[in-house]
């Protein structure tokens, strides 16, 4: 069966007809309903696991201090600064890696590290605390 389609690639339409070479598929509706299996016999409930500890709840931002967040999603993959360090506006911070890319995150300003709230292989969403500056 030969089918026409319409394309655009880069603000350019295109005409394109397909041929349909392999089996028709077959759709859900198609397709016979099985009866209903037997009901497997109940299995026993697993052992509950063991309660994880909390995780560590990182130290707020100083009073006073400015935050910086995270600017996208993704997996925290080096921190180069420590607290205390000064730092310089536009001096790399943090690797963030988002969509398999290494982005930096920069201070935004000049000032001494105050607080980091994250750690190498944390995940970050938009707007998390990664660090603050004093």
């Amino acid at each position: 069966m030969l089918r026409k389609f319409k394309i655009s690639i880069d603000g350019t339409q295109y005409l394109v007809e397909m041929e349909e070479v392999g089996a028709p598929v077959q759709t859900p509706a198609d397709a016979a309903v099985p009866a209903p299996a037997a009901a497997p016999a109940p299995a026993a409930a697993p052992a509950p696991a063991p309660a994880a500890a909390p995780a560590p709840t990182p130290a707020a931002a100083p009073a006073g201090a400015h935050v910086q967040s995270a600017p996208m999603p993704g997996t925290i993959l080096d921190i180069k600064v420590a607290v205390g360090d000064a730092v310089k506006a536009n001096q790399p911070i943090m690797v963030l890696e988002a969509m398999k890319m290494e982005n930096q995150v920069v201070a935004d300003q000049d000032g001494v590290i105050a607080s980091i709230a994250v750690a190498k292989g944390d995940m970050v969403n938009p707007g998390d605390e990664l660090f603050s500056l004093s």
